[in-house]
């Protein structure tokens, strides 16, 4: 093993996954997966012919750094949509190579209009629209500049869509918030409509929106963290669970995390394990040490909290996690030896650790610790 882990991804789980998601649109409407942050830490490379074998022809970035990697290996016939950044410089590049890309300002509109206009061939733009979230998008009173543009530089360039992004469509507490935006988007693309945008796509939905807000699976949907076996919450999940009343999760996950053990020894009781003083052990130990830290993503947060599977058991990780190590306990295994398999994320024998009690355990997201996952890091395919 060159590396000190690897990631295993399994084309079975993202199958299953996006014809579960498929399941809740309409007839019609296009499915685009969104594999910005290195595919949520998939690898872009590695993942996007996995979703082409999927049935899946259309892939939402967030820079055109993302758009770049993932046009040399998509088919010629998938489309990308940049849903954030592009440097004026770059937006060249997409118009040349049709990826189509958000509009969220004035500015930016002009430096596509002028840019098209230059290349001879019209941009596919994505007018991005406020409707509560305060982030990107246009306000109600910048529409009618909007307009004015669009009918200037008619020839130079296409709207391709009509977007917005919810604020939060993953907790039931933001549901008048959702309902608000829903209104102020139908009410805004009507507007639109009447002076003559009428969009091939009308796009609000990511994961959360199309499980806990059907009626947002308009023309297109950008689903992410689902495609990948994950629900957007916990409330998510259980709400879905209990109400369809599945067997099992139909949410299966596509990556697994795996090292192994690097070196054993025995340690008597009453010693201090790693750095400081955190850990204080209180009888003879054997301690494993795990090449993986917080330099490949497995935060310094879980130090004294996280869990590995080693032997089919769970072992607790002890001390501080370290920048390329971390140290856990297998006082309790039965010979432990170097080079047995270590599992971060993933099943061994009837145990599962999943990103979710990451989370759980340091109080950040499923995304937060799958993005952080170094690109370095080998991924291998399972069928």
């Amino acid at each position: 093993m060159l590396h000190t882990s690897y990631i295993e991804l399994s084309k079975k789980a993202l199958n299953t996954n996006i014809r579960f998601l498929k399941t809740f649109l309409k007839e019609g409407t296009r499915y685009s997966m969104v594999i910005k942050a290195n595919a949520y830490g998939h690898g872009i490379e590695d993942l996007l012919p996995l979703i082409e074998e999927c049935g899946v022809d259309h892939f939402s970035v967030f820079s055109v750094a993302e758009a770049m990697r993932a046009y040399k290996v998509k088919k010629s016939e998938c489309d990308l949509m940049i849903m954030g950044w592009i440097d004026n410089d770059e937006l060249a590049w997409a118009v040349d190579h049709d990826v189509s890309f958000y509009v969220f300002s004035v500015d930016r509109l002009k430096a596509a209009c002028r840019v098209a206009s230059g290349l001879n061939k019209p941009a596919r733009i994505h007018l991005e629209i406020e409707t509560g979230m305060h982030r990107t998008g246009f306000c109600e009173d910048e529409l009618p500049d909007v307009i004015k543009m669009l009918e200037e530089f008619s020839g130079d360039v296409v709207v391709e869509g009509v977007c917005t992004h919810f604020a939060g469509a993953e907790t039931i507490s933001n549901y008048e918030r959702i309902q608000q935006q829903i209104s102020t988007f139908n009410r805004l693309c009507s507007w639109l409509a009447d002076r003559g945008i009428k969009p091939r796509y009308r796009h609000t939905a990511c994961s959360a929106a199309v499980l806990n807000f059907p009626e947002t699976a308009m023309d297109m949907v950008r689903i992410g963290i689902s495609s990948y076996g994950f629900w957007p919450s916990s409330e998510t999940r259980m709400t879905h669970l209990l109400k369809q009343k599945y067997p099992e999760d139909p949410l299966k996950r596509v990556l697994s995390w795996k090292s192994k053990v690097m070196s054993v020894k025995h340690v008597g009781e009453g010693e201090y394990i790693s750095y400081g003083s955190s850990y204080l052990t209180n009888r003879p130990a054997t301690i494993a040490t795990v090449p993986v830290g917080y330099g490949y993503g497995f935060s310094r947060n879980l130090s004294n909290l996280g869990h590995v599977l080693i032997h089919e058991k769970r072992v607790a990780v002890i001390g501080s996690v370290n920048m390329n190590m971390m140290i856990v306990d297998v006082t309790d295994l039965n010979d432990v030896q170097e080079g047995d398999e270590v599992v971060l994320i993933g099943t061994q024998g009837d145990l599962t650790i999943t990103v979710s009690s990451f989370s759980d355990m340091n109080n950040s997201l499923n995304y937060e610790l799958l993005t952080r996952l170094p690109k370095h890091i080998p991924r291998y395919v399972l069928e």
